[in-house]
């Protein structure tokens, strides 16, 4: 049974920076993909970015790919989401994942059923 914990959340200004953490108790974490996703109030549960095990990384939108970077340390068990220039429209729960079921696999998935763990998320607000 694995577990994710997410950090980093708060409250920031527009423009401002925030550096979500994912800690996790997988074994052999450096092997599977990993993702970020967001859900706002009233919203759908949204993809954020995802990587796989050798780094490729993918993005939800192009104003994501521009001011998100996902990343991994391996060593540490941990997945990280960088997060610049937040805007209002940011403000949601962040939620990390896991899909165990593809390990090595090259593929990142950006639908919520294709990850079969999940942490608690982390509430990001963004004031204006």
């Amino acid at each position: 049974q694995a577990q994710l914990v997410e950090s980093g959340g708060g409250v920031v200004q527009a423009g401002g920076s925030l550096r979500l953490a994912c800690t996790t108790s997988i074994h052999s974490f450096r092997a599977y993909p990993m993702a970020w996703f967001r859900q706002a109030p009233g919203k759908e549960r949204e993809f954020v970015a995802g990587i796989n095990w050798g780094g490729d990384n993918r993005y939800g939108t192009e104003s994501m790919k521009g001011r998100f970077t996902i990343a991994r340390d391996s060593p540490k068990n941990t997945l990280y989401l960088q997060m610049n220039k937040l805007t209002p429209e940011d403000t949601a729960l962040y939620y990390c994942a896991a899909d165990l079921r593809h390990p090595w696999g090259l593929d990142i998935r950006d639908g919520p059923s294709e990850y079969d763990y999940w942490g608690h998320g982390t509430q990001v607000t963004v004031s204006s």
